[in-house]
């Protein structure tokens, strides 16, 4: 019998939960690229770049920490966070979107790092290799949602 390996399911289901997730109308898209910005986000076009090797690096951590679990609860356990985490991550930018409201963007943001600390911290007593493909996620988070909180005081009628 062929089996697909685990870490093909585990790219198949974060490719496709990035996907569905992130559908935005053009009115949606209007209403972020109008939005001001910080004089010195002068990177914003490496932002998705940085998301991509984030989500990749994902893949990755959740593939060793699949591996080197031998229980399967505590296996699927850990599952379940990582898809918890790609879910909150993957919500920022519709929910921020359709409600026009960067505060709930960078509740969000602080959601997702709080998730992602907690993974952090389940995942490092499995396996220090795929501890370490999730620090750049917890490095990165901060960040993102500092951005969106420095957008609030640019765009007042936006909070």
């Amino acid at each position: 019998m062929f089996m697909i390996p685990a870490w093909l399911w585990i790219g198949l289901i974060a490719f496709a939960l990035a996907f569905v997730c992130n559908r935005l109308s053009p009115r949606d898209l209007r209403w972020f690229n109008r939005l001001r910005r910080p004089s010195w986000l002068t990177f914003e076009w490496a932002i998705p770049f940085i998301w991509i090797a984030i989500f990749i690096a994902g893949a990755i951590s959740a593939t060793l920490a699949w591996n080197a679990t031998a229980d399967p609860g505590h296996r699927w356990g850990l599952m379940v966070g990582y898809l918890l985490l790609e879910l909150t991550v993957m919500a920022y930018t519709p929910v921020m979107c359709k409600l026009r409201s960067l505060r709930v963007g960078s509740i969000i943001g602080a959601t997702g790092f709080f998730v992602g600390l907690a993974l952090v911290i389940a995942v490092s007593q499995v396996s220090t290799t795929a501890f370490g493909f999730l620090v750049p996620f917890l490095l990165w988070s901060p960040i993102g949602t500092y951005v969106t909180w420095a957008m609030i005081p640019l765009n007042p009628g936006e909070i």
